[in-house]
């Protein structure tokens, strides 16, 4: 693995802290950062409720597909990915064959208290959120895992933290190739 062209992608359920860890990695890197939604977002001129309200989740699921494949084509840069992005199985390759992936596994009681007063989660807009989070994390945890090169457990590392987790075994990873 050449560490001045390899991509690093980070996965897990919304809340897992993709973004946060995503945007400091890369600043340490001296990488540009991407986080899929927003570029969806960027790219659409309306929130993520919107998309769904309008074209619902296979719509979006679409968008998020179609974006996953323009950002690898980058070089040198994080990845935050929308949190249902390995539903798509091209995604899946794609992240996989051009890149560094990196399961941020967080257990579903901690993203509900991380999320539960954001209103811009589509999946969230339901009775039981904590239910639909354990849901979501029973289905998506196998593909998670299926594409990751790491998998990073817990969610009690402040992010700072992951971050230099992450530099130290990105650095073996890279040594080894």
């Amino acid at each position: 693995m050449n560490s001045n062209t390899t991509n690093i992608y980070l996965v897990g359920l919304m809340g897992a802290g993709k973004t946060t860890v995503g945007r400091q990695l890369a600043k340490r890197l001296g990488w540009k950062f991407f986080d899929s939604d927003q570029e969806i977002v960027a790219r659409t001129g309306v929130p993520i409720p919107t998309i769904f309200e309008i074209e619902g989740e296979l719509g979006f699921r679409r968008r998020e597909a179609q974006t996953i494949a323009e950002l690898v084509k980058e070089q040198a840069v994080v990845v935050a990915t929308g949190g249902g992005a390995v539903l798509d199985p091209e995604s899946r390759k794609l992240l996989k064959e051009s890149g560094w992936v990196v399961y941020l596994n967080v257990p579903p009681l901690m993203l509900y208290q991380r999320t539960r007063h954001d209103r811009n989660r589509p999946l969230l807009q339901v009775s039981n959120p904590l239910e639909r989070l354990e849901s979501l994390h029973a289905i998506r945890d196998p593909l998670y895992r299926d594409v990751a090169d790491l998998v990073v457990e817990g969610g009690q590392l402040l992010a700072a933290g992951v971050v230099q987790y992450l530099l130290r075994e990105y650095a073996r990873k890279c040594e080894e190739s």
